[in-house]
């Protein structure tokens, strides 16, 4: 697939998720998270980082609240300041302080001291733009998820499990990784849970 496919791949699951109707979005971030919280692994984990909506992506505030009412800890991507394109999560509560970012998604006020190393995480709920069902997933373009997690690929720890959140409708038959892309653990949508690695699903999610 050249750039250019990608482009226009992206622009066309971009236009998918945006044509949701407001009520088709509610519903969804609904049946997605009463979904997760009957997952084995998010009954465990206790450190969990997410995104809040942008341009259409299926809205993972309901899981928020629930991370809040179950006493977890909350974690918001913050660009890291510099040009490596690599994210800092940085704890978020209902009273945390947010400014637009430079894509002019809100997030909270980056301070260094309060940060969480990214391989001390338990769960990361991440944005797509599209997937596959072999936990191929594409992303906005800026490379900041796959750079931050690029330690997934070189070393043997299996933290964070990394879980995709989409939108039904932003599923592909296939796409082409690139060698920087770092796969996912599995996809979770508003209809079902999607394995990477089917025959290790019972360990992790069911």
């Amino acid at each position: 697939m050249t750039a250019t496919d990608r482009t226009r791949l992206r622009q066309q699951l971009r236009q998918r998720r945006r044509a949701l109707t407001p009520a088709q979005q509610h519903q969804a971030a609904r049946s997605l998270c009463k979904q997760l919280k009957r997952q084995p692994l998010f009954t465990r984990s206790q450190h969990i980082a997410l995104y809040l909506p942008n341009d259409g992506e299926i809205d993972p505030t309901p899981i928020i609240h629930s991370i809040w009412q179950l006493g977890k800890h909350c974690y918001l991507p913050v660009l890291k300041p510099g040009r490596d394109k690599q994210l800092w999560f940085v704890p978020y509560t209902a009273t945390t302080p947010l400014q637009p970012n430079r894509f002019g998604i809100p997030e909270p006020i980056a301070d260094c001291r309060k940060t969480r190393a990214a391989n001390t995480l338990d769960l990361v709920l991440m944005p797509l733009v599209g997937f596959d069902e072999s936990g191929g997933r594409m992303g906005m373009g800026g490379g900041f998820y796959d750079r931050t997690f690029a330690f997934k690929q070189t070393t043997s720890s299996k933290r964070p499990y990394l879980l995709g959140l989409a939108h039904e409708c932003q599923r592909v038959e296939q796409l082409e990784l690139a060698s920087w892309d770092i796969p996912l653990d599995a996809i979770a949508t508003d209809t079902r849970v999607i394995p990477s690695h089917p025959q290790k699903a019972g360990r992790d999610f069911i």
